[in-house]
């Protein structure tokens, strides 16, 4: 009875260690007594127990961060980078054979070609050129990881922290350029407004300015009408005055003509 309970589970035990099951983002390799046999595939895969040993690699897209290390610029600047590597397996058999731990190489490559790039570079380069730093670093991880079956997808510096004597030297002229701005905004405001209100100002004369154009325009106008008008009148009772005279029939006064201009004054003023 124990007999066949033993064997069971020693054939059970057999089993499970015969069975490798593979997800669909992992791949590996079959080891016999040392040698490669074989591949891994997803799914179910039956390996002979105690001879073969599997391998399995994740084949997804991995996130690793590099620890932040002091470095020395060209001009003798000490700063703290930290990073961060995108990177996936491409290549199970070289990512096993070829390296011991991928991982942990790309790590030190980083580090070490990083503070290669920095060294070459001043400080102010190393501060406003990020985006070529990675783009070099990237190009670099590439080429040297590719004999590891690993391919580097993506490098992102992520911190960049330079001396504190910098850093406070780099926030007074933040602070100056904020408050020239800042000058510079009110001065052009304060101008702003001086040009609008003397704009109003002329814009004020020009309007009164032809308003007493056009008054004088119309009070020379009526006046011309007027002088003209009397003048007609003054010339016609000249002619029948004269006319009038020389008619024994009528007696004419002689100041007619005054009488005419008070007339010809009160009807203007009515």
């Amino acid at each position: 009875m124990w007999f066949w309970i033993l064997l069971g589970l020693i054939t059970l035990f057999i089993i499970t260690k015969a069975v490798v099951i593979v997800k669909q983002y992992e791949g590996g390799l079959i080891f016999r007594l040392g040698k490669v046999i074989g591949m891994l595939r997803p799914g179910v895969n039956l390996i002979i127990p105690f001879f073969d040993v599997p391998i399995k690699v994740d084949l997804r897209t991995k996130v690793v961060d590099i620890p932040p290390q002091e470095m020395i610029t060209k001009d003798n600047a000490a700063v703290r980078i930290d990073a961060v590597i995108y990177y996936r397996v491409v290549d199970v058999n070289r990512a096993i054979l070829e390296v011991q731990n991928y991982e942990f190489a790309i790590i030190n490559l980083t580090q070490t070609t990083l503070r290669a790039i920095i060294g070459n570079m001043e400080l102010d380069e190393v501060l406003n050129k990020r985006e070529h730093i990675n783009s070099i670093l990237l190009e670099i991880l590439d080429k040297e990881t590719d004999v590891w079956g690993v391919k580097v997808e993506k490098v992102e510096l992520r911190e960049i922290e330079p001396p504190q004597d910098i850093k406070d030297a780099m926030t007074q002229q933040m602070k100056a350029e904020r408050l020239k701005r800042a000058a510079i905004l009110e001065a052009e405001g304060e101008k702003r407004s001086r040009i609008l209100k003397a704009e109003g100002i002329a814009e004020s004369y020009r309007i009164e300015a032809e308003g007493q154009a056009k008054a004088i325009k119309i009070v020379a106008e009526a006046a011309q009408q007027y002088f003209k008008d009397e003048a007609q009148l003054y010339k016609a009772l000249e002619v029948a005055s004269i006319v009038l005279k020389d008619n024994a029939k009528y007696v004419i006064s002689e100041n007619i003509m005054d009488i005419a201009k008070n007339f010809i004054k009160k009807e203007t003023k009515q």
